[in-house]
């Protein structure tokens, strides 16, 4: 992923790309290429990838669908001193995975990790010691399970500030026979 190959234009200190101002155009660096670089166009629905290999130009054209997710990786750099916490779009071949985001602060990666799933509509996903990517997350089809949220109790400490009468109050009856006014002149009263 990070193989010293050319940063986008900005902060010196994360690569930064909006969600939402999808399409979007970047260059990543891609090992197999020529100049080691590759242009990446990211829209809602595809992901084009155009590089050239011994000056033949191509262009590969996947569906966003056909990726397994976003997930959160650490990049170590080639000193090996500092690692650098990535939101990487991940393929099945290594070869079509693409960095989204980079940075050596924790704090803003986890934003950037939901938002991204969010908007590409793809699962979260973490990358183990071993290199095998789970799910941190139940999910079933595109919604996240999570554990079912308790009762609320009545006898709480804000019980008090809610007002007692809206739990006595009981619907209206109808009567069985409705009144039937026959032969008035007027049904309504006027001054």
């Amino acid at each position: 992923m990070r193989d010293g190959g050319p940063t986008p234009a900005g902060s010196s200190r994360a690569q930064r790309l909006d969600p939402f101002a999808l399409p979007v155009r970047f260059p990543a660096s891609d090992a197999g290429a020529d100049e080691r670089v590759r242009i990446v166009e990211l829209h809602r629905e595809r992901v084009v990838m155009r590089r050239a290999v011994r000056g033949i130009p191509m262009a590969v054209s996947v569906p966003v669908a056909a990726f397994r997710g976003v997930s959160i990786r650490i990049l170590k750099n080639e000193d090996g001193s500092s690692a650098t916490i990535a939101v990487v779009l991940e393929h099945r071949d290594p070869g079509l995975s693409t960095e989204l985001f980079a940075s050596n602060d924790g704090d803003e990666i986890l934003t950037e990790w939901q938002t991204w799933g969010r908007v590409l509509g793809l699962p979260l996903l973490v990358v183990e010691r071993d290199g095998a990517l789970h799910e941190p997350f139940q999910r079933l089809g595109g919604v996240r399970v999570s554990a079912v949220a308790p009762r609320r109790r009545r006898r709480t400490a804000i019980r008090r500030r809610r007002p007692s009468i809206l739990m006595r109050r009981r619907p209206g009856r109808m009567p069985e026979q409705a009144p039937v006014h026959r032969d008035e002149r007027e049904i309504i009263a006027r001054n």
